[in-house]
């Protein structure tokens, strides 16, 4: 059953809270919640099995979290902050996709988070056009097109991929949620304004950049210019393709990462 949060803007986050010890929140990239998102939930049940708290919840705008008016990305993270309290004030995050810039920019902007474990982190290049495109999201959605935007978000992912969201039932859900994904634009945008070495300066937590066997070549480029940016920072091949981990060989990283984190020793 789930449990609801209430944030310091007064957004109401639904979230599953499992297991003890060491925490663990799950930041979802654009478009995925707990209904339709069984593989990160898997992941969160086995964690738990294997000694750590974890948190997985439904983003403002989609599942039982949703809001009126814009979501942005400082509303985004104060839903972040209500969870940490929750789980006792700190934790690792664990983005995917997008959810890794919102995980940078969580722990960039100096709040209690021990550690970060990033899935495929798809960060372009200093001014590599992520502002531009996150306007024209924006712009498509206040106009109301919002199949349009949509389309546009995924413009740079491979068409057949986009072709079957198109064919699943969740297509039109994913289309009615889509201005959830701007906190997803705005901090891909973010990660482009500067260089990653001035962004991430706060960033003094262990940080663990992961990567599937079979990728996309730019997610590459980005782990290495993270790990370049943060000290200490490391980048593992994990079971995964498609922009996908496989949940048991990630839960037992993932726990592994957090315990280390919790003690102040550097997973390896």
């Amino acid at each position: 059953m789930s449990e609801f949060v209430t944030t310091s803007r007064g957004d109401r986050v639904a979230f599953d809270h499992r297991g003890s010890g060491p925490a663990l929140i799950f930041i979802a990239g654009a478009g995925p919640y707990r209904a339709i998102d069984p593989g990160t939930t898997a992941t969160a049940e086995s964690a738990a099995r294997q000694g750590i708290s974890t948190v997985v919840y439904d983003r403002l705008g989609r599942g039982e979290s949703p809001v009126d008016k814009t979501i942005d990305l400082q509303r985004e993270l104060f839903a972040v902050a209500a969870l940490l309290d929750v789980v006792g004030g700190t934790a690792v995050l664990c983005g995917h996709s997008s959810g890794c810039s919102i995980a940078l920019a969580a722990a960039a902007n100096g709040m209690p988070v021990n550690g970060l474990a990033l899935w495929e982190a798809p960060l372009g290049p200093q001014d590599g056009g992520a502002r531009e495109w996150a306007g024209r999201v924006d712009r498509l959605i206040t106009e109301g097109d919002l199949e349009g935007a949509l389309v546009h978000y995924m413009k740079d992912i491979p068409p057949e991929f986009l072709e079957s969201w198109r064919k699943s039932p969740e297509f039109p859900d994913l289309v009615a949620n889509v201005g959830s994904f701007r906190p997803d634009g705005e901090s891909l945008a973010w990660t482009e304004s500067a260089p990653h070495s001035e962004l991430f300066a706060n960033i003094r937590v262990p940080v663990q950049v992961m990567l599937g066997k079979e990728t996309f070549p730019e997610m590459f480029v980005a782990a290495d210019s993270i790990v370049a940016a943060i000290p200490g920072a490391i980048q593992k091949r994990m079971p995964g393709a498609h922009h996908t981990w496989e949940p048991e060989p990630m839960a037992a990283e993932l726990a592994a990462f957090v315990k280390a984190a919790h003690s102040g020793n550097r997973a390896s």
